[in-house]
């Protein structure tokens, strides 16, 4: 599968734009401050089926926006009259090609489904060709009603079945007697793994389970990933009325996969999973936040002016066949931390998606702070973000890990003693809005055991908090290993540290991932593992008793720190928002269950461009990842 490059993936009509900017203007002020959360889709080919469906719609138990895709060429009014609840509705043409199913995904791309929470996907389905196969009961007009009485039987089923979208493991819901498996592979499967690459998944071992017909309800999540396919209407060839093995086909068997692997379920409506009971205290989600989107007077005497991060993210290339570099930004854009506006909308953005507060990186060299400005100013502003940091104690090199010759700027301890390090946080230490874990304020330590005493250091550390009236204070080390100075869990009773937090990809399982088959470029000299192997092996330890003991959980949204080490990058091939749906939701659940009064799951990272660990929005993923936390979040 090639790689797109150059020029930016568009994947829908670009006309759709003022179609969908003209309903916009008909929303009324209510709706654009608090917009339905349920979306319904609803392809038109056959015209003549539409008043049917349109009056199924009845059934919809609650405010939703419809989204029209219409075969051009059709001629069709689409009359909502009858519908009490329908908000937005937004009618568009597209040429007939993939079926029902090359619209859905131009809707997807045009993201004409994000921030709803539940979707249905219908369509104006003949199915005419079941006539000629005697294997298969009943007519298409047979198989059509027993799929929408499933999914709009009356308003009491349909509420149950969306109450089951957002707050349990169902991740598709259609008709018991149309979710098959494996025996419905047809032709279909060379497809399925095709478009599977496309995520670096091809390898995945499948229990097919898939809701055939493509009427089904489903987390908005699941529909919204496939944005990361990059598909378009190239990617949907002419057909001469086929009943398999086309593009339409894989990828309805592509979204069963997709749903399973992200930990969701593909249920009947008569056999959804049962909500699980609220846990006393909902997990937090704190991800790590980087500062260096912004120009400072040391960047630029050690890496010319006008030096940020995003200077080394653009200057990424792939290094192997279809390998997503450069990360490039999606919503937020190339943000500059300089401008405060920025910070509200990464808080917004948070805050929509669940997560509790961001845990900052912060350096601090003998006195020395650096890249502390978005902190400051943060601190300084009423933005309603909680936040703590983590001290980043290692040398600034070169080489950015902390293990280089070429020095930039040292800890020197003996110039200025790691206790004073607490001195410059005292005010900020007094702000509400400061991370707390039973009471005492957060402050984590990346390298604990790099401390010249840790054990006085910490106990120092929290006289002079309790003295200032600022604490208690909860200090976590880093769980990353003797290498970096980490500490081992086994001693954190001794060691003056509350507990560890996880820091995946440090103190994790590595699979190497075999490389003959990816194209790398002959020069590449780094390291490929794999991301789902990773993730499964975290998912193994944080089912067992007592999860990861002393350790809080920590998630890993992906690893690719290629904009920084060029040719020699470690890369974890394979990082996809389905994978980490299913990692982050055993996590939160390992959390809650070990230590249920203050349960929290770390995440790697909020912001790392450059190690391609980011959790807002991206040009090829959208928001999706956010999307999986707030599925996660969602109970």
């Amino acid at each position: 599968m090639q790689r797109r490059s150059g020029g930016r993936f568009v994947g829908f009509p670009e006309h759709w734009r003022d179609l969908v900017a003209a309903a916009d203007r008909e929303r009324t002020p209510a709706e654009r401050d608090a917009p339905p959360r349920v979306a319904v889709v609803l392809h038109v080919h056959y015209p003549e089926l539409l008043p049917g469906l349109v009056e199924r719609l009845r059934s919809v138990p609650e405010p939703f926006d419809l989204v029209v895709t219409v075969t051009e060429g059709v001629d069709v009014a689409v009359d909502t009259s009858a519908l009490d609840l329908v908000r937005r509705v937004v009618v568009l043409p597209i040429e007939n090609r993939g079926r029902d199913v090359l619209p859905l995904v131009s809707v997807v791309n045009a993201g004409l489904l994000d921030g709803y929470d539940a979707v249905l996907k219908v369509h104006t389905k003949r199915s005419a060709w079941r006539a000629d196969h005697e294997s298969l009961q009943g007519s298409g007009a047979d198989w059509r009603d027993e799929l929408l009485d499933a999914v709009l039987g009356d308003r009491d089923q349909v509420a149950r079945v969306i109450e089951a979208l957002r707050h349990t493991d169902a991740g598709m819901v259609t008709s018991g007697a149309s979710i098959v498996g494996a025996e419905h592979w047809g032709a279909d499967e060379h497809g399925v793994r095709s478009l599977l690459r496309r995520l670096e998944l091809e390898d995945l071992v499948i229990d097919l389970r898939f809701p055939a017909g493509s009427v089904y309800w489903t987390k908005g999540f699941v529909l919204r990933g496939l944005r990361a396919l990059r598909m378009d209407r190239d990617d949907f060839p002419d057909e001469r009325g086929e009943i398999d093995g086309t593009t339409a086909h894989a990828v309805e068997r592509l979204l069963g996969v997709l749903t399973v692997e992200s930990g969701l379920t593909v249920s009947a409506v008569d056999d959804l999973p049962a909500r699980r009971p609220e846990p006393a205290v909902r997990a937090e989600l704190v991800p790590f936040y980087l500062p260096q989107f912004h120009t400072f007077p040391e960047n630029d005497a050690w890496w010319g002016a006008g030096f940020t991060e995003w200077t080394n993210v653009t200057r990424a290339v792939p290094d192997y066949h279809g390998h997503a570099q450069p990360m490039l930004p999606g919503a937020l854009g190339f943000y500059d931390l300089h401008r405060d506006e920025v910070r509200a909308a990464q808080t917004r953005l948070a805050r929509d998606a669940g997560i509790g507060a961001f845990m900052y990186y912060h350096y601090w060299f003998a006195g020395k702070r650096l890249m502390d400005m978005p902190l400051e100013r943060l601190a300084a502003s009423d933005t309603d973000q909680r936040f703590c940091v983590m001290w980043a104690n290692e040398d600034w090199t070169r080489t950015w890990d902390g293990r280089g010759d070429s020095v930039l700027i040292a800890q020197d301890y003996d110039q200025v003693p790691a206790e004073d390090f607490i001195d410059h946080l005292l005010p900020l230490l007094g702000d509400p809005r400061w991370f707390r874990i039973r009471g005492a304020a957060v402050i984590a330590v990346y390298r604990p055991a790099h401390l010249p005493d840790h054990r006085a250091t910490i106990a120092e550390w929290r006289r002079r908090a309790d003295a200032a009236g600022v604490g208690p204070l909860h200090v976590l080390g880093v769980d990353v290993g003797a290498v970096f100075d980490g500490l081992d869990a086994d001693g954190i009773e001794d060691s003056g540290l509350d507990g560890l937090m996880g820091f995946p990809p440090h103190n994790h399982e590595w699979h190497w991932k075999e490389q003959g088959q990816l194209g790398v470029r002959p020069d590449f000299a780094g390291r490929i593992l794999s991301y789902r192997g990773t993730a499964d092996g975290a998912i193994s330890r944080l089912r067992l008793p007592e999860g990861y003991g002393a350790v809080a959980p920590g998630v890993m949204v992906g690893f690719d720190n290629t904009a920084r080490r060029q040719l020699a990058p470690d890369v974890w091939y394979g990082a996809n928002p389905f994978t980490f749906r299913r990692w982050l939701a055993e996590a939160v659940r390992s959390a809650e269950r070990v230590t249920p009064d203050a349960p929290v799951v770390f995440l790697n990272a909020w912001n790392e461009w450059a190690e391609g660990a980011v959790l807002e929005p991206t040009e090829r993923y959208g928001a999706t990842y956010l999307d999986a936390v707030a599925s996660v979040g969602a109970r």
